[in-house]
């Protein structure tokens, strides 16, 4: 995740916050907002999106006392309350994850792509995302989840295991058999790789 401060001013951020400095956990906010966003986004119904992010950050703010250095880097604090709003979400919906929500982010991608490239490669770029969308609907949800955080949100293992609950080393076997998965879904749809 390119944040826009290193972990040291995050860390200096949140102490400032947990004396009760507003303005450092503005600065916070702005550094996380986008990837909690995303992070949300690919996990429940669209209209929901901002109201559990919004709860993310207020969760954030009523428990910054909570927060200890050393155990988990404060990334992954954060995110570990997105990932269990998601969780809370799902269980009292009862749910399952909507992974078409990823053809709406794609879509502005490829809409971008467009303005800037020529048709053919948008067309090539249009008819991957498709079949890639398709693919990681397929998915088991933990390698789902894996693939989500760690090439969509770009989190270090590091985090991604701290959030998850795993280790690190059943991290690496995650994405792993994640990717495998993916490779072999990719396959069976006749998408070259």
């Amino acid at each position: 995740m390119a944040l826009k401060y290193n972990k040291d001013k995050i860390e200096k951020l949140v102490l400032r916050s947990q004396q009760g400095d507003s303005e450092a956990f503005g600065q916070i906010y702005d550094v996380f907002v986008d990837a909690i966003y995303r992070y949300v986004y690919y996990r429940v119904k669209n209209e929901e999106v901002e109201d559990l992010v919004e709860i993310v950050f207020l969760k954030s703010w009523e428990n910054i006392n909570k927060y200890k250095k050393g155990k988990y880097s404060f990334s992954a604090w954060i995110f570990r309350i997105a990932h269990n709003l998601v969780i809370d979400y799902y269980r009292g919906k009862e749910a399952r994850v909507d992974t078409l929500q990823l053809d709406e982010v794609l879509e502005e991608t490829i809409q971008s792509y467009q303005r800037e490239h020529k048709p053919i490669g948008c067309t090539e770029l249009n008819l991957n995302n498709e079949i890639l969308i398709r693919a990681l609907g397929t998915l088991k949800k933990t390698h789902y989840d894996f693939i989500v955080l760690k090439f969509i949100n770009q989190l270090s293992n590091e985090e991604i295991a701290e959030i998850l609950g795993k280790n690190e080393s059943a991290l690496r076997v995650m994405q792993f058999r994640a990717l495998k998965e993916l490779r072999t879904v990719l396959q069976a749809f006749e998408f070259d790789i």
